[in-house]
């Protein structure tokens, strides 16, 4: 407890799923934290365990401290926004978790529209770089911070039927590291965890399928979906000073999916 104690912390799609567990967890740690999002509920079909509170009012009932802010990232000015507020309110930046995103799939490469395209590259890819863009102004004057960006698994490979979100995060993939680059010498890190599926409500639908359920546990070597907490946990440590000197990483979450899609039958 209190790895972050007094670091001021921005969580984007922070309302449901991964960005709540992050969220939850990081002001558990001691940081102040800034829940953006589109809207303050949870997203319906979450699997949220203070399901009716919204993610502020749960860090709050723990003695933790968090505000909302509403938050298009597609928009760089109501990223910039969200920045600027964030130091009004608490007088710093220290980390942000570039984790708002979208997903498409079903379709193959010749079946997507424009409009499924445009959805993934604005959300995953323009909404990760106007956080990382933003972040860094205010990081380059204070002498550093911490870039958390959730990837995918999408970012390391191929898979079918969702073209248009693999290349988003391949993209998110090859912005992580070029920002490492180009920011390490300014005391900026960043890293991309890199989940399979998890339980939150953008996966509720295959989870719910419960033949899909099942034969997606079996292909993984562990046998299970991922956790929201699986994440969160990697994200306090990749914000924590114990993580000083790892930098530029792309880290599966992922049960050992990216090693193979397990094809032995249960002994």
């Amino acid at each position: 407890m209190n790895r972050l104690e007094g670091k001021v912390a921005i969580v984007t799609g922070g309302s449901s799923g991964i960005g709540r567990a992050i969220a939850v967890r990081y002001a558990k740690e001691g940081a102040k934290v800034v829940v953006a999002d589109l809207h303050e509920g949870r997203n319906h079909g979450g699997f949220e365990d203070a399901a009716s509170a919204t993610t502020v009012s749960e860090i709050e009932a723990s003695g933790g401290t968090a505000i909302f802010t509403a938050c298009d990232v597609t928009s760089q000015q109501q990223v910039a926004d969200l920045v600027g507020a964030t130091v009004q309110r608490f007088g710093t930046l220290d980390v942000i978790v570039n984790n708002a995103g979208i997903y498409r799939s079903g379709k193959l490469v010749h079946e997507f529209d424009e409009n499924d395209l445009d959805c993934c590259w604005d959300v995953n890819l323009k909404g990760t770089w106007f956080g990382c863009q933003e972040a860094i102004k205010i990081f380059l004057g204070k002498g550093g911070g911490t870039i958390v960006n959730i990837v995918s698994t999408a970012g390391l490979g191929g898979h079918p039927k969702q073209s248009v979100y693999n290349i988003s995060k391949g993209a998110v993939s090859s912005l992580t590291k070029c920002v490492a680059i180009e920011y390490g010498r300014n005391g900026i890190r960043v890293n991309g965890i890199c989940p399979t599926y998890a339980k939150t409500s953008m996966t509720r639908g295959r989870f719910d399928d419960d033949d899909y359920m099942k034969s997606f546990a079996k292909s993984i070597p562990l046998k299970r979906w991922g956790d929201v907490r699986d994440i969160s946990n990697l994200a306090v440590f990749l914000a924590n000073d114990e993580a000083g000197y790892i930098h530029g990483a792309l880290i599966p979450v992922d049960g050992g999916e990216t090693l193979c899609r397990y094809s032995v039958e249960d002994e």
